[in-house]
């Protein structure tokens, strides 16, 4: 007889709580994982918005990077391109001339249009030959050598015959007998006149324009120069006749003209020149050898003997692709004229700009004045035989502007317009001398 235990009413409570109570906690477990797997779908999607910014991220970064590198090459090329350019433009052309054994042959020229007002040098609107001279320079014996230029035409004379320019034995390296090179040299015979430095690149191949400043120094004339370079100094020193004529010299008196150079680096040269013509026979010597202001130094009165003693300094900043150059001076006059105080005291100045625009292009300005204050005769653009002998002139002044385009260092073609102003101690004007000028020039 099986004997069944009967579950009074007081175990039913106790049995309920158990059962809801695992229900709840089934319930409650179930309800966490799914909350549990909401939250790492949601996280996942998160990643995954994240995963999808970065790889966009990524994807801008690289192509950021790749256009970077594509500018970089194409810039690298461009430096490359640049810099095969400046080399090919730097590169030395070979020498000019011609060479015949031992003597060495060399030209220039120029040719063009030149005008200037009523009153000046050009009236007419001429084609000219502006200038044209032959080079001929040859090894005597060793570090001797002779040089002789040859003036076909210039600017200056009114006439196309063969006239001689500088003609010179040149001893180089004297210095050699005690041990150093280029300290001192010498030159015997015609040679250019060392003062400022103008004259230095006065020919038509070397000049960036083609008017010059209005003081214009310059001149040939027969003696004996030195020249040399010590560290960053060069010097010349120069003892010649002084007067215009040619082969005599009709005063005991020499002409004395010198310069030191200083270059304290690529960018910078300075340089100080002191000249005195010495005594000059005024009937007999008549004009100095000096050029100035398209004229000469001529007696102002009735003495015998004039002279004109002179100071200047020169400044240079460079750069690659042009230059500002300048320079500043003083000029006294004398002459020993018993009737008449003559003394002159002279002031001019020169500023000069030259910038590359291009490879082959390039633009210049020059400003240039004269302050004469008791009058000087000063030719500048006008007629020579209108301001060298006749009225004297107290203040001028002339602005050039040009541009220039360089086929090769040894073919340029050049424009130019050249504003002249001047003003004589009577109150004159001087105002219908403005140049206009287009040439080619050239060197071989």
């Amino acid at each position: 007889m099986i004997c069944r235990k009967k579950v009074t009413p007081a175990l039913w409570a106790p049995l309920l709580a158990l059962s809801f109570a695992q229900g709840t906690a089934a319930f409650a477990v179930e309800t966490n994982v799914e909350i549990r797997l909401q939250m790492l779908q949601q996280q996942n999607e998160a990643l995954q918005s994240q995963l999808h910014q970065q790889q966009e991220l990524i994807e801008s970064l690289r192509r950021d990077v790749a256009a970077i590198h594509k500018s970089d090459e194409q810039r690298d090329a461009a430096l490359k391109n640049e810099k095969a350019a400046a080399a090919e433009s730097e590169k030395p052309s070979p020498p000019a001339g011609f060479n015949f054994g031992k003597v060495h042959l060399s030209g220039e020229g120029g040719a063009g249009l030149f005008e200037t007002g009523s009153e000046g040098a050009f009236p007419n609107a001429e084609f000219r030959v502006d200038e044209a001279k032959l080079f001929v320079d040859a090894q005597v014996w060793g570090d001797v050598y002779a040089f002789a230029e040859l003036n076909l035409a210039t600017r200056e004379e009114p006439d196309v015959n063969l006239h001689l320019g500088e003609l010179y034995l040149d001893v180089e390296d004297i210095s050699k007998l005690w041990g150093h090179t280029g300290q001192l040299n010498a030159r015997v015979g015609r040679m250019d006149i060392p003062f400022g430095e103008e004259y230095l690149t006065r020919d038509v191949i070397d000049n960036p324009l083609i008017s010059h400043s209005l003081s214009d120094f310059w001149g040939v004339d027969e003696g004996l120069e030195l020249y040399g370079t010590l560290g960053k100094f060069n010097y010349v020193v120069a003892a010649q006749n002084g007067g215009i004529p040619d082969t005599r010299d009709f005063t005991a008196d020499k002409s004395v003209a010198g310069r030191i150079c200083f270059d304290p680096n690529p960018h910078w040269h300075f340089s100080v020149s002191g000249m005195r013509t010495g005594d000059l026979s005024a009937p007999k010597d008549f004009l100095s050898a000096l050029w100035f202001a398209n004229g000469f130094f001529r007696p102002l009165g009735n003495g015998t003997l004039f002279h004109a003693n002179l100071a200047e300094a020169d400044a240079q900043w460079r750069w690659s692709r042009g230059y500002v150059k300048a320079f500043g001076g003083y000029i006294r006059y004398d002459d020993n004229d018993p009737t008449a105080n003559n003394g002159r005291d002279v002031y001019y100045y020169s500023v000069e700009g030259i910038q590359d625009l291009t490879r082959k292009l390039y633009a210049g300005a020059r400003f240039s004045q004269i302050f004469a204050p008791k009058g000087f005769p000063l030719v500048g653009d006008g007629q020579m035989d209108s301001y060298l002998f006749g009225p004297l002139t107290d203040e001028m002044w002339r602005l050039s502007l040009g541009v220039g385009y360089r086929w090769s260092p040894r073919l340029v073609l050049k424009t130019e317009y050249t504003i002249e102003r001047g003003h004589e101690p009577s109150g004159v004007n001087r105002n219908h001398e403005d140049l206009f000028a287009t040439e080619a020039v050239f060197a071989f």
